[in-house]
């Protein structure tokens, strides 16, 4: 579906990225380097110019058990507004219009000081304060792990399932939902640590709101959670989010690593370890993840976590999006760059097969999408899609499904 090629649309796309060039330009000396590498004088002040622009001052920091260092930043001065389009933009703390079937109750019960129901370990040493958000501080050894600083924080193209260029190493089992519109989903996402064999692979579960195509343009908002070393510098599960307005080209990042989505929740960090993780026929937890386009409120794009408000993607930083979602997917991802000529052992999930069910496979379940008349309701014409079928694998219940898988094994060599 190619966007539409208003003037309005074309100035707007313009603007996007001229910001985008302006932002990472500065720095692209810093090349090709790899965590080893010694900086020259001029470009360790150019990475060091870079983290200034990223870590905004706070007015509170907390150091996490896990090595991160949460910073607590005015909402009114995150990172977001430092994009073009929401220089002059009026912050939102809720939004103002929910679907038909959506129960306010729960939302209502939760209050800015209420506690999350899932833990991050920075929560041990300490909260932010009113009128802040918290924020992972990006380190220069982050940078460095990156390679380069203008793939910092960002996917590599074609991480989208069901793209027909797909490169190999992106290894999908996904549940879509295709409609003619969707203005939002929801979905409970069992939680779960899975091993990634390379430090430059991941494995991710979440679900894309998309619309467009990698021919012509594409747009998708992302959510979830990941093990991804070569971002993080760790094997942790963590929450993450993402958006792209060019099919991953040049906008969009991974949490608030560039400006353009804006949180209002002092309670949830975004890029920060998640727990308790599921355990094999054990203790199984899920994260609740509700999105709605606020069709009253500017149309934007709402995200609560667990019932709390989190915050939105603002439709303005998108083209066709703006409009809404043409597609809907749930499900993993994983990175895998076959080792040694071998696939490797990286999981998916909780690293095994669909077909072993409640308690010991990954699960996504209590599907919902928002349709074009606003109602909350399940999937009706949801199709399953799988790149390795031997190596990952998805079964679909209606509403519920089972995902996930080893990787390498006998059958998957």
């Amino acid at each position: 579906m190619a966007p539409p090629c208003g003037n309005g649309r074309r100035w707007s796309r313009a603007i996007k990225m001229t910001f985008y060039l302006f932002f990472l330009i500065p720095i692209l000396s810093a090349g090709n380097r790899n965590a080893n590498t010694i900086f020259g004088k001029k470009q360790k002040l150019e990475v060091q110019q870079h983290l200034k622009r990223l870590n905004k001052p706070a007015l509170k920091s907390i150091k996490s058990p896990d090595g991160d260092i949460i910073d607590c930043i005015d909402i009114n001065k995150q990172p977001a507004f430092d994009h073009p389009l929401l220089k002059n933009h009026t912050i939102q703390m809720r939004p103002s219009s929910y679907p038909k079937g959506f129960s306010f109750d729960e939302i209502n019960d939760v209050s800015s000081n209420s506690e999350p129901e899932f833990a991050q370990p920075w929560h041990l040493n300490g909260r932010c304060p009113e009128g802040t958000i918290p924020i992972r501080r990006t380190k220069e050894e982050d940078l460095l792990r990156a390679g380069s600083v203008a793939n910092f924080g960002r996917k590599k193209y074609h991480t989208i399932p069901n793209a027909q260029s797909s490169r190999p190493p992106h290894e999908h089992a996904i549940l879509s939902e295709n409609g003619v519109k969707f203005y939002g989903l929801t979905a409970d996402m069992n939680l779960w640590n899975p091993y990634v064999q390379e430090a430059n692979e991941f494995s991710l579960s979440q679900f894309w709101l998309v619309n467009g195509a990698y021919e012509t343009d594409l747009d998708t908002i992302e959510a979830g959670a990941t093990v991804n070393e070569k971002l993080y510098g760790d094997k942790n599960t963590r929450l993450f989010l993402y958006w792209t307005d060019d099919a991953y080209q040049s906008t969009g990042c991974y949490n608030l690593l560039c400006p353009g989505f804006v949180q209002v929740d002092k309670q949830i960090a975004m890029g920060a370890t998640v727990t308790p993780y599921s355990k094999y026929n054990g203790n199984q937890y899920a994260l609740k993840f509700y999105v709605s386009k606020d069709i009253n409120g500017g149309g934007n794009w709402w995200m609560n976590i667990n019932n709390r408000v989190f915050g939105y993607w603002p439709s303005s930083i998108f083209s066709i999006l703006s409009n809404g979602a043409a597609r809907v997917d749930w499900g993993g991802e994983v990175l895998n760059y076959n080792s040694g000529g071998q696939h490797t052992t990286t999981q998916m999930g909780s690293g095994h097969f669909a077909d072993e069910g409640s308690g010991k496979a990954s699960f996504f379940k209590n599907l919902q999408v928002i349709d074009a008349l606003q109602i909350l309701r399940g999937p009706r014409n949801a199709t399953t899609f799988m790149t390795k079928p031997e190596c990952y694998n998805i079964i679909n219940y209606g509403g519920l499904f089972y995902f996930g898988g080893p990787g390498r094994n006998p059958k998957c060599p």
